[in-house]
């Protein structure tokens, strides 16, 4: 198989990754909620996700280089499979606790080790690009959980079977001996805190990726029609912000592989701060919201592109798999801290969401400057 197939195969693990996430985030939602259980039951059944992507993330490391790559991948599709189909078949609701703690450690399995994979088949000139197309398929993954969830409905098994059959569907194509498989050694540290000091600046952009994308995700149609929109339009914004997030990635990697990418990484943050103060403006002309929110998506998804190339190029092996997972953890930090800060901004000022993007990601591109790992 060609080196370019051989990492489409592996991009299209970090869709499933993102499918599973977004469909049964929104499809567990509705149905809890559908048999009368509160907004608490509902997040804490929610947080078992979290749970498990911070429990395998310490882990891995050392599990991926007694168990092999390609077993790993293969096994954490067909659980992720499995685990699915298991939710419509659960007597009880309370089997959804491991259930979804469960899945959330496959999740973080196909998240770590897709990106170890790709970047280690690879080549430096291409980096950048190749992990723009990831990231593209990443948000792909995120945006098909919905659309899967409009067509199938969200009652019966058929959303079920529907997510559990494109896991599966993953499985025939990681599982060819025509992709190389690359080898790890039993790394000598399994403390997550040494991969937060080799790699500081790639824990700070996941930290940020998550926060923004978590608070976006739970504030911004809210915000969008305090400000005088209709709810149908007001719920589009996150999905034009996909777009972008989407459709940009390939320039924002071209550029990643022509110019230094710890300069690009500085660029991509602050013109994202500074476009996030435009919203209040922008948000009073439907056409210029967007336009805006396409753009900011893409430079925004950007900074995580170039610091998965930063990171790829730097890191190889067991240290590689070690600092992906730090950021697995980083990811759950943030997307536990991106609501709560983003709530408590949005108690003080009608544009507290403005100010919390804005600000974060300014407070990122200072880091990038002062940061040189």
């Amino acid at each position: 198989m060609s080196p370019l197939l051989s990492r489409a195969a592996i991009v299209s693990t970090a869709a499933i990754f993102g499918l599973t996430y977004s469909l049964t985030a929104t499809l567990l939602a509705l149905e809890l909620a559908r048999q009368g259980f509160d907004e608490a039951f509902i997040g804490a059944n929610a947080a078992m996700h979290a749970v498990g992507v911070l429990i395998v993330a310490v882990l891995l490391p050392r599990w991926v280089a007694a168990v092999g790559m390609r077993r790993f991948v293969v096994g954490a599709l067909a659980a992720a499979a499995v685990l699915m189909l298991g939710f419509p078949a659960a007597s009880f609701v309370w089997l959804w606790f491991p259930l979804r703690l469960l899945l959330g450690g496959a999740s973080e399995v196909l998240f770590v080790l897709s990106e170890t994979w790709l970047n280690a088949l690879t080549p430096e000139g291409s980096r950048a690009r190749t992990m723009a197309a990831y990231t593209a398929a990443l948000s792909t993954g995120f945006a098909l959980g919905p659309l899967i969830l409009s067509v199938t409905g969200t009652q019966g098994l058929l959303p079920y079977a529907a997510g559990a059959g494109l896991a599966a569907a993953a499985i025939p194509l990681v599982a060819s001996r025509r992709i190389v498989e690359p080898g790890f050694e039993t790394p000598s540290h399994g403390n997550p805190a040494r991969y937060v000091r080799l790699a500081p600046l790639a824990m700070g952009a996941t930290l940020l990726n998550a926060a923004v994308e978590t608070a976006g995700l739970t504030f911004l149609a809210l915000y969008a029609i305090d400000l005088g929109w209709e709810q149908a339009q007001a719920t589009q914004l996150m999905s034009c912000m996909m777009i972008g997030a989407i459709l940009l990635q390939l320039p924002i990697g071209w550029l990643g592989d022509k110019m230094e990418r710890r300069r690009l990484v500085v660029i991509l943050s602050g013109l994202a701060a500074l476009s996030a103060l435009v919203w209040p403006w922008a948000l009073q002309v439907p056409l210029a919201t967007f336009a805006l929110l396409f753009v900011w998506g893409g430079l925004f998804v950007g900074i995580y592109t170039i610091m998965l190339a930063i990171v790829g190029s730097r890191f190889t092996g067991s240290e590689l798999v070690g600092i992906y997972a730090g950021m697995g953890i980083m990811w759950g930090g943030g997307a536990l801290l991106g609501p709560v800060l983003a709530g408590a901004a949005l108690e003080l000022t009608r544009h507290g969401l403005v100010y919390f993007v804005a600000a974060s990601c300014a407070l990122f591109a200072l880091f990038a400057l002062r940061t040189r790992s």
